[in-house]
């Protein structure tokens, strides 16, 4: 086990850490996707009255809302540009925070086991951000 010096009880700390501060993320995202909601709904339309409604013809199936919907103003439309644009940085926020998270336990729990081959294939995919490698070699065992 050359090269290797894991401690596992300071991984599992460290991970809980992580695990929190993941959650808080987590929750601080949910916050502002449903405040750019409330905001692009709240901002309402360049356009008076019943014409702030787009109607659309058609039947409707029992139970379901009307196909009417409420137009979008200019606010709505650039909240919704601008979470279109930022969705592939939170994408990826989350998907490194989740690789680096099952990467650690996973190389730990290879390190442990004295198979450093698998342990080192699971830190080299959290690096590179495999999450389908990571789910593979968690399911090897």
């Amino acid at each position: 086990m050359t090269g290797w010096d894991i401690k596992p009880q300071g991984v599992q700390g460290q991970l809980k850490v992580v695990g929190g501060h993941a959650g808080e993320l987590k929750e601080s995202l949910d916050a502002l996707m449903k405040h750019l909601g409330e905001t692009a709904r709240a901002a309402g339309t360049a356009v008076p009255g019943v014409a702030a409604r787009i109607p659309l013809q058609g039947p409707v199936a029992p139970g379901r809302e009307p196909l009417s919907r409420a137009a979008s103003g200019p606010v709505a439309a650039a909240l919704g540009e601008y979470v279109h644009a930022r969705r592939p940085q939170l994408e990826s926020m989350s998907e490194r925070i989740q690789a680096a998270v099952v990467g650690a336990a996973t190389a730990t729990n290879e390190y442990l086991e004295g198979d450093l081959d698998t342990a080192k294939q699971a830190q080299d995919a959290a690096r590179s951000v495999r999450l389908d490698l990571l789910n593979d070699l968690r399911g090897t065992k």
